[in-house]
């Protein structure tokens, strides 16, 4: 296994492995009843997040067994108290397997991968549970190709050492491998075989997926949600209805499918037809039938539908304030932000878009602001919005402390806030930030290279914008229709500078 992709180091076994036969008068290795009754009340402790009491209890027992110590280890992991676990992991006198196993686990979900291979190695026995872990370890935090080597080295697989493979595989979109080892073998679970379909299905690849499920042995309700919404999703509603209607059965998710689907192909009409067929509900249809409202600007039946709603969650009320704001209800929008039973930061950018759409700048730097003072975290798209509502109004000073805020939160070398600055600048006549900007975003999208290209050619600097066009090209991005028509237009312009100069 190579080391040169473990993720960090640890000096804590070099001199702390200790052997398994050692023994220490506070450790028995016989079922003594008491002790019985001290580990289930440690564990009861444990399972209840009380993590002080647990260790009281430890610490009056008379004498302990190792099953004392790993019920301590295992609680402090449940409850994310990783570096205690460890210390105490340290101080054992003996360690049993489980112990070994238990710790490894730890470092696992704790994504310290380069500790956990150092800890694998140390172990004086491993069984499949161990091999398991690191496999799972490496899978999970896309090391693919090192969760392969884990697996060819494994004394003995079982059913969650081929499926954690393949899932790893799948998640990393390496579906060729994942076909190659799930054709390797013929006993495969029901998870397996859904585990695949679904990974062709993310990536649109119907065909596959489709002779998958056709080839499968037995099918569950998963294996016909995910051909039925596979299908409703790239706007084949023809095969998803034929499946629909051939389903032995259907729950939620299979009706909720199709009303997504209709939705997503604007044929909301036909999508209400299975909403209203639906035996039960819930908010997952809810949301998806209002989207559809919303989408398609029927904020009437929209307003109507989230009045009957029996069960609304925040995503809910999100929708219908974006709704209100995009088509001009802004008083409406604002009606229900402050009715909110709970808030979140997509509950915030819709009520600072929504005053921004409707020309209310100082009401959508106001929330901006109000957010703030209220402990919301911005994300990526507040922030944007507050930026182009500065840019909207020349507020530069303003802008320039949002940037600030900006780089805080760790959003500037993206292009999605960084696009966003880079408006704001231009707008308020910041050639040189703007710049600034544009060289610090990481990974620059078309949309960075048009905002660039238009900034320099409205401040007329014709010059920099056609050489930044070349480097674009160069870079790989390729031009679309609005970068074209940026350039098309200033060749114009300049063309007609010439002559009217030639002319005088």
């Amino acid at each position: 296994m190579r080391n040169s992709r473990c993720l960090c180091t640890n000096n804590y076994y070099r001199s702390k492995r200790r052997s398994t036969n050692s023994y220490s008068p506070s450790s028995v290795k016989f079922k003594d009843p008491d002790i019985v009754t001290w580990n289930k009340a440690i564990s009861s402790h444990m399972r209840n997040g009380h993590c002080d009491s647990a260790l009281r209890v430890f610490n009056s027992m008379p004498r302990r067994s190792s099953v004392s110590y790993n019920a301590m280890i295992s609680g402090y992991l449940r409850n994310a108290k990783f570096s205690l676990a460890r210390d105490l992991f340290d101080k054992m006198p003996e360690r049993d397997l489980f112990s070994w196993n238990v710790m490894l686990t730890g470092y696992v979900r704790n994504r310290r991968l380069g500790e956990a291979h150092k800890l694998f190695d140390l172990m004086p026995k491993k069984d499949v549970v161990s091999w398991n872990a690191m496999l799972s370890g490496y899978a999970q935090n896309g090391f693919v190709d090192e969760a392969r080597e884990v697996f060819n080295k494994m004394p003995h697989r079982n059913s969650i050492s081929w499926n954690g493979l393949l899932a790893a595989y799948v998640h990393n979109g390496r579906l060729k491998e994942a076909r190659r080892l799930f054709e390797s073998q013929s006993n495969w679970e029901l998870i397996s075989w859904n585990c695949l379909m679904g990974g062709y299905v993310k990536r649109n690849m119907l065909g596959d997926a489709r002779q998958l499920f056709d080839r499968m042995p037995v099918r569950d309700v998963i294996s016909w949600n995910t051909m039925i919404s596979g299908y409703a999703q790239v706007g084949d509603l023809s095969q998803a209805k034929r499946l629909f209607n051939e389903s032995p059965i259907r729950d939620v998710f299979t009706w909720t499918a199709m009303v997504s689907g209709y939705v997503q192909n604007g044929m909301v009409d036909e999508a209400r037809k299975y909403f209203d067929e639906m035996p039960v509900k819930n908010e997952i249809s809810y949301n998806a039938m209002l989207a559809g409202y919303v989408q398609y600007k029927k904020m009437v039946i929209a307003g109507e539908l989230f009045e009957a709603m029996p069960c609304r969650n925040i995503s809910s009320w999100n929708t219908m304030i974006t709704g209100y704001g995009q088509n001009g209800g802004i008083a409406q929008a604002r009606k229900l932000f402050d009715m909110m039973p709970q808030r979140d930061c997509v509950s915030w950018a819709a009520i600072i878009s929504g005053y921004a759409q409707n020309g209310h700048y100082e009401e959508a730097l106001n929330m901006f602001v109000e957010m703030k003072r209220d402990g919301e975290s911005s994300n990526r798209s507040t922030f944007s919005c507050a930026l182009s509502t500065c840019a909207d109004i020349a507020a530069l000073e303003l802008g320039k402390q949002v940037h600030g805020q900006v780089v805080k939160a760790g959003f500037e070398t993206g292009c999605f806030v960084g696009n966003a600055l880079l408006g704001m600048y231009f707008k308020c006549g910041s050639t040189d930030e703007a710049n600034d900007v544009f060289e610090g975003i990481e990974e620059k999208d078309v949309v960075s290279w048009n905002t660039m290209i238009a900034g320099y050619a409205r401040h007329g600097f014709g010059r920099q914008a056609l050489v930044l066009f070349e480097s674009m090209k160069k870079a790989g991005v390729k031009p679309d229709e609005i970068t074209m028509v940026y350039i098309l237009c200033f060749q114009i312009f300049y063309l007609e500078l010439i002559v009217c100069m030639d002319f005088y």
